[in-house]
């Protein structure tokens, strides 16, 4: 596995490899690798010739209130993980390496950004949009694979490469979870015992309406009710959101229909550590229903 930190030394290795007729992935990554990162790079690897994983904490979808500073590094380890999942280059520039000082472009991604957890982080999707950007086009990837984990990012990702036409194929692939239903994420090391074991209820909270769908609910707010009363079984939990919505392009209309295919959305506060989920279902037919 080669390590590559300067931008110059990888754009010449990336166009080296597609000279060559090699198809090449990236895995963007912010560190602090887990299986759920895992996953992605070794789906890369069996998309592609060539993986190239980034780590790179981004300082432009933080808030200055959030943890930037404190965000859990240990680039040892995540090298180690990255060339046993499957990775060919890991590019691990600095902050000024891919942020300049004189550095005065941004990207508005616009109302995708605004809704949702664009709401209660108001530069984040934005910020996620820069650094993506940059990352397509200095590995020039053929593939690019995102988690589901964070559905509303991999919408913003896939109006990035429609807008920018980026010739570069977009793969999600399904969160993976801890034994109790808590989507893995690098934040999960903030969780005492206790928060880890308690927070299940987001999973549980998901499930439970995506019962109550299979059962012909289909009102919105209703649905959304459901999350809300499950999740307030911890009083632990302070709910930012949790919503249903329709998955392509996140509207809520008051009633779905049969055949809409709907995301769940959640974020909460567990104690100080934010935590976000999201699970897909297709709101059954009168048919399907009759002969379930």
């Amino acid at each position: 596995m080669q390590v590559i930190r300067t931008i110059s030394e990888m754009q010449e290795i990336s166009m080296e490899y597609k000279i060559k007729g090699n198809k090449i992935a990236l895995v963007p990554t912010m560190g602090f690798l887990h299986l759920g990162h895992l996953s992605l790079i070794k789906k890369a690897k069996e998309l592609s010739d060539i993986v190239v994983t980034t780590i790179f904490v981004n300082p432009k979808q933080f808030a200055p209130h959030e943890d930037f500073d404190s965000y859990p590094r240990d680039f040892s380890k995540d090298s180690e993980l990255a060339q046993d999942a499957g990775t060919d280059i890991l590019f691990i520039p600095d902050i000024l390496t891919i942020y300049p000082k004189d550095f005065t472009s941004f990207y508005t991604v616009g109302k995708l950004a605004k809704i949702f957890d664009g709401e209660f982080r108001p530069d984040f999707f934005d910020g996620v949009a820069m650094v993506c950007i940059k990352l397509f086009n200095i590995t020039s990837p053929d593939i690019t694979v995102f988690g589901q984990k964070d559905y509303q990012q991999s919408r913003v990702i896939k109006k990035i490469i429609n807008e920018l036409n980026f010739n570069i194929q977009l793969h999600i692939q399904p969160t993976i979870r801890e034994a109790n239903g808590l989507a893995m994420s690098s934040r999960n090391v903030y969780l005492s015992p206790t928060e880890k074991e308690k927070s299940s209820i987001l999973f549980i909270a998901m499930e439970e309406a995506k019962r109550e769908i299979q059962k012909g609910e289909k009102r919105r707010k209703i649905i959304n009710a459901i999350m809300h009363k499950t999740l307030r079984t911890v009083p632990e939990i302070k709910i930012d959101y949790a919503a249903a919505a329709l998955s392509d392009n996140f509207e809520t209309p008051e009633e779905f229909l049969p055949g809409d295919n709907v995301v769940l959305l959640l974020a909460t506060y567990l104690g100080k550590t934010r935590l976000i989920d999201n699970s897909l279902i297709t709101i059954p037919s009168e048919l399907h229903k009759h002969f379930k």
